[in-house]
Parts: structure tokens; sequence; C-alpha cells
């Protein structure tokens, strides 16, 4: 039996369950009302579309598609309350923990379902018939997965395959039902970023797309076109601007703006968002995402919704280190303690010479923290592991320093629901999934980075009131791109610097666009 016969005493011991149903009823009916009458018509047709289906009973699978803007979090957070407010179970997931916090109740998509790091097309979640998460999901009525486009097709056919053998282990005939029969609303934008496959050609990252897999073909697609968040509390005068903004960015993130040179797509910058300092242009983009920032620097306010953003690490390692170095105070470094996992069998002596200590220490890889982290406090710094869901601390949740202990960081919560939240963050183990290294290092580091800027693809899923892009190489993938110029609630929040070959300012940028992900949307 997966389950057992007393469901009412298996849900009382069950804690995800008891988290999951220990909302106020009450308020939830109050917010639904007040939620129901600020719908649009669009948003209330899908409203309708998926409580339809929930209440039938008879599962389905929706995609609701919709760039930036649209509503897509509002709408999930009707859905949320329609459903907690009756004593019933909703699961909110996101594709990452800085999406998930702006979902009630939200966690990471690989966290809830246990969802294996390295996938391929036979992967199952590590979800065992009549555990806690098995129940759990038993007794759910809807699923909501946000920013779903950004993750591997492999996850959500991963799912597929548990759910049908979790919630109908004993009858063929759901076995063909997707998700064991469960209605399952993914949510997102094909324009922006897609999977990260290593090393993976155009057509490997498109096949890789959830528009690639058996599931989207029953999928039954809904969509939001109207820009709610370029278009709420605009004076008359300034709404054309914006709705031209607004067309502007849905063109370019389809790739119907531009000419092509060399094979490439290229752009003109607008010259009001375009950086044209010559003497020193990022310290003029700098400037304009962060005035005033020594007279500011203690005020953790001033920070919420500013950012600066690059294609690569390595430029946003050299943004953040003129940052610090701008920055009173005295330094603290922190270094870490790197080793090979003990499960690795390197016994040879050659090979152990080969991964000496400063070799390991050498290593840089995306979502590990440097061997040096050098802080200062007052510093913004960005979380890069899951460590609490709940209370807001996630691999992207920003904060700043306040005070560097030797064992552990003191820190405010700047970003997400939790604002205004201290926090310590101590030295955690982290083993890094890259392929790229032939063994398994294990590094003991506080999971910290300092993000005055950050990468264009970390970016994914926030909304920013100020954002300065540097574009010291064009950006080098699909949607990156659309990304970052959609990351801004205003036009008059977003400049640009850009650089040619020969690194001066240019009004002319790559635009990568994999248009043929498009085809059935």
């Amino acid at each position: 039996m997966p389950y057992p016969d007393d469901e009412s005493i298996s849900s009382a011991q069950n804690r995800f369950i008891t988290e999951e149903l220990s909302y106020d009823i009450h308020l939830l009916q109050k917010e639904l009302h007040t939620l129901l009458n600020q719908l649009t018509n669009e948003q209330r047709n899908v409203f309708n579309k998926v409580m339809t289906a929930v209440k039938d009973k008879k599962g389905g699978v929706f995609f609701l598609y919709g760039y930036g803007g649209t509503g897509k979090t509002f709408l999930w957070k009707t859905l949320s309350a329609a459903i907690r407010c009756k004593g019933q179970i909703v699961l909110n997931v996101a594709s990452s923990g800085i999406a998930s916090l702006l979902l009630t109740g939200g966690r990471t998509a690989h966290s809830r379902f246990l969802i294996p790091l390295n996938l391929n097309e036979d992967s199952i979640c590590r979800i065992k018939p009549g555990s806690e998460v098995a129940h759990l999901i038993s007794q759910t009525q809807l699923i909501i997965w946000d920013e779903a486009p950004m993750v591997h097709k492999h996850a959500f056919e991963a799912l597929d395959r548990s759910l049908n053998d979790i919630l109908s282990p004993n009858n063929s005939n759901k076995s063909n039902i997707p998700f064991g029969g469960k209605v399952i609303v993914f949510g997102g934008d094909f324009r922006q970023i897609l999977p990260v496959v290593p090393n993976g050609s155009r057509q490997d990252i498109v096949n890789a797309a959830l528009c690639s897999s058996y599931i989207w073909r029953k999928c039954k697609l809904l969509k939001l076109t109207k820009n709610m968040r370029l278009t709420i509390g605009k004076d008359t005068a300034d709404f054309e601007k914006t709705q031209n903004f607004a067309k502007w960015l849905l063109d370019l993130g389809e790739g119907n703006v531009g000419g092509i040179n060399e094979g490439d797509a290229v752009i003109d910058i607008p010259d009001d968002i375009l950086i044209t300092d010559s003497v020193d242009p990022i310290g003029s983009l700098i400037d304009f995402v962060y005035p005033y920032i020594l007279q500011n620097y203690k005020n953790p306010q001033f920070f919420q919704e500013r950012a600066i953003l690059a294609p690569t690490n390595e430029v946003v390692q050299e943004i953040n280190d003129r940052f610090l170095a701008m920055f009173p105070g005295e330094q603290k470094e922190y270094l870490s303690s790197d080793s090979i996992c003990q499960s690795e069998q390197l016994n040879d002596n050659f090979q152990q010479s080969l991964y000496s200590p400063d070799v390991l220490n050498g290593l840089k890889l995306s979502g590990l923290p440097n061997h040096s982290l050098v802080l200062k406090v007052g510093v913004h710094v960005m979380l890069l592991r899951n460590i609490d869901q709940k209370n807001g601390l996630c691999n992207g949740t920003r904060l700043q320093v306040k005070s560097l202990g030797n064992r552990v960081i003191e820190a405010e919560i700047i970003s997400g629901s939790n604002i205004g939240t201290r926090t310590f963050i101590p030295r955690i183990n982290l083993t890094p999934s890259d392929k790229r290294i032939p063994f398994k290092l294990q590094r003991r580091q506080f999971p910290l980075s300092v993000c005055f800027a950050m990468t264009i693809n970390k970016s994914q899923g926030q909304s920013l009131s100020r954002v300065g892009l540097f574009l010291r190489q064009p950006v080098f993938t699909h949607g990156q791109l659309y990304v970052a110029l959609s990351r801004v609630k205003s036009r008059d929040g977003l400049k640009i610097l850009a650089l040619d070959k020969d690194g001066k300012i240019t009004n002319k940028t790559s635009n990568v666009v994999y248009k043929e992900i498009f085809t059935d949307l």
C-alpha cells in the first residue's frame, strides 16, 4: 500500500501537509475577494479554466505563456488563495530560488519534488511511495511551476514518471494520464534564457526545452499579453513611451528588430539608454545604478531592486572588485578549506600531486564561492545555496553584510519577501555538480559572493527598478539580452554600456534569438 488506510491520522503526522494547511482560511477568503476584483479579463479567463480542471478532478496540464509584467505572479497568488481558502493544498514551485520567493509558500521545484541535479532521459524523482512527500502530493489539488522554460525537459519528464508511479501504482488505465492525474500549471516566457546545456549547440539547447518534450503535446496553451508592470501608475503623457518600450522589448525577444552582421543579429541601442562617457564609462554606469553610494551605503533600502548585469562571471567579478575597493572600512578575507571527497578513489601518488591544495584553491566554478572571499561591513552579497527557503534564504537571495565574525557572518535580507530580516550565515560544505572537473570537489566556505553586479542568468525572475547592463562582450545565448532589458520596471531605469572589439563605446550590440523555439506557441 502506498499510503496508510487512515489518511486523517497520517496527514496529521505529516509535517509537509501540516505546513501546507497552516494558512488562515478567513484571511485568505478576504484576500481572494480583493484579488478576484482586480483580475483583468485575460487573467480571469485563465483562472476559470484552471479552477474548472481542479473542480473536475480529471487532471490537466496547462502552460501560461506571458512575458515579464503580464501578471503571472498575481495570477498564481489568486489561484493559491482560491484553493487554500477551502482548506486544500496547492504546491507553488519555481525553477530558481529567487523566483520561488515571489510565490506564497514557494519552494524550488528540485527541492520540493526531489529532482536529481544530473538528469538524463530515464531519470526519476527521489520520492518513495508511502513517504511524507508522496502523501503530500496525493493530497494536492494543484501544482504551479513558475519560470518553467529555464529548466531541462528531463526534469518535467522525471516528475511525470514519478507521479504516475506514485499516484496510480496499481491502475494501468491511469498510467497514460500526465502527472498521475494532478492538475499542473507551468508558467514562463520562451523569450527568456533556455536550459543551460554545457558545451551544447543551438540544436541541443532547443531540444532541451520544455516545448521539445512529449509533455508539451499534452499542454493546453494559455496566454497573457497585457504588460501590467510597465503601464500601472503611468501618466497619460508617458503611456505611449511606455507602450513603445514594451513593444520594442517583445520584438527584441522574438528577434524581430535589428539587422544581420557576420551571421549575428545586431540591434541599435537607443540614445537615451546608452552610456556615452568615454573617460570613465564604468564609473558612469555605477553612478546611474548606485548614485551617491558612499553617502547611502549603510542604508539597506538603498540597494533594493538595483543591479549591474553582465553576460559573464569575469566581468561581474571585475565590477564587484571595484565596488569593494570603493567601500570604506577594513576588509576581511575568508579562505576556504578545499579537498577531494573521500568517496573519490585517488590512491595514485601522481594523481594526488595533480590535485594539490593549490590546484583545488584555484578552481573557480559557477555557483561556487571562490577560495578567497573578501568582504567589508555594508557590502552587498548574494547567497549561493538554498539554506532556509521558508525564511527567504535561498540561492539568489541578496543581503547586506552587518558584521563579520570568524565563524558566522551577520547579514540583512534586502530582496524577496523577507526584506529587513537579519540572519547569520555559517560556513558550509559545498560540492559542485560541474562535470568539467574529473573528481568530486568539497569546498568549505561561506556560500556568498559580492553582488553589486551579477550575471544576466542570475537575474532571471527578478524585477528591478534600476539596471545597468555592461556588455564588454556581446551576449552569447538565446534570451540573454531580452532578460537583461526586461528586468526593469520602466525605461527610465535602464542604461547600457556596450563596447566593440577594440574596447570603444558603441551603440550596437548582438542579440541571440533561436526563432525555432516559438514554432508551436
